[in-house]
């Protein structure tokens, strides 16, 4: 199996300017600051630069206003040694990542899946009946896994009798997956969404739109963390990953480990994409790049 090992990189010294308060009024320290990078980088890869210590200090700032913390250090110290500490990672999570996602959002992507990957992956089985293992690593609020459910039900379930799919989309924050399970969604969810899709698929009451059940049948949904070295040896054996807008988290270390993983997670011959703006150049060599129209994948070989 591929696998590289990494180092944790050694924190480097802050250089940023002073930066002003938060809203709150809290302000984190220079040695805070590292040691909240640290932890998050030991727990999930995330890798925090200088530049970004404002950033991170008012999203934290905002979880401890809600719990009446007052210190930076009081609330470290609850993440580390807290008997709620577990409990606590969920709200963490949510604070240090963004989640910015809707239906029908990586177009290219979609298309080579549609017209290429799943017609090939048909006929690589034959006439006997097969199922196509999708996963949507970065899920968020579960958009694009339930945007793949939908172009099942409308194509390929009828053009593909013996293809059976399994979805699963997976998170690190649990409150954007509870989202993707009751599959109820906001108008920036929906805006690029066909009026013939909505009207199908789509219950609307006032400013929500409800997901039709046989399109939330088709996918699980669970909490993952991609750092997570025993967790991810789960994932495996899949045809087609989707990994969108999560290595411009990392630094170069946690990219590979990331990275080895997903490969890791592909059937031979199966197919990764990742955001627009990422690259595994200089990443892994493991791939194979495989250019379409507006965007690229990578095969496993």
């Amino acid at each position: 199996m591929f696998q590289l090992k990494t180092v944790a990189p050694i924190p480097r010294p802050l250089v940023s300017p002073p930066m002003p308060m938060t809203q709150s009024g809290l302000q984190m320290t220079v040695d805070e600051f590292a040691q909240f990078r640290e932890f998050i980088y030991q727990h999930c890869g995330i890798y925090y630069q200088d530049n970004k210590k404002y950033l991170l200090e008012g999203r934290i700032a905002k979880r401890m206003q809600h719990l009446k913390m007052t210190n930076f250090t009081d609330y470290l110290t609850l993440i580390k040694f807290g008997a709620l500490r577990q409990q606590e990672y969920r709200f963490l999570y949510e604070a240090i990542t963004i989640n910015e996602t809707f239906f029908f959002r990586n177009e290219a992507q979609l298309a080579v899946m549609d017209e290429t990957l799943v017609p090939a992956f048909v006929k690589s089985k034959g006439a006997g009946r097969t199922k196509l293992r999708i996963w949507s690593a970065a899920s968020s609020s579960g958009e694009e896994a339930h945007t793949i459910a939908i172009m099942y039900l409308e194509k390929w379930k009828h053009r593909y009798p013996n293809l059976d799919l399994e979805i699963v989309g997976t998170d690190i924050s649990p409150h954007v997956l509870e989202t993707a399970k009751k599959g109820i969604y906001r108008q920036y969810s929906v805006r690029n969404m066909q009026p013939d899709i909505m009207k199908k698929y789509f219950r609307v009451n006032g400013g929500e739109f409800a997901l039709a059940d046989e399109v939330r049948a088709l996918v699980r949904f669970d909490q993952l963390n991609l750092y997570d070295d025993m967790k991810m040896k789960q994932m495996m054996n899949f045809d087609i990953v989707f990994c969108a807008n999560v290595l411009i988290y990392f630094d170069m270390n946690s990219k590979i480990k990331v990275v080895s993983h997903l490969y890791n997670s592909l059937t031979r011959d199966g197919t990764l994409f990742i955001g627009y703006a990422e690259s595994l150049h200089g990443i892994s060599k493991a791939f194979k790049v495989i250019h379409f129209p507006k965007t690229i994948a990578y095969k496993k070989e």
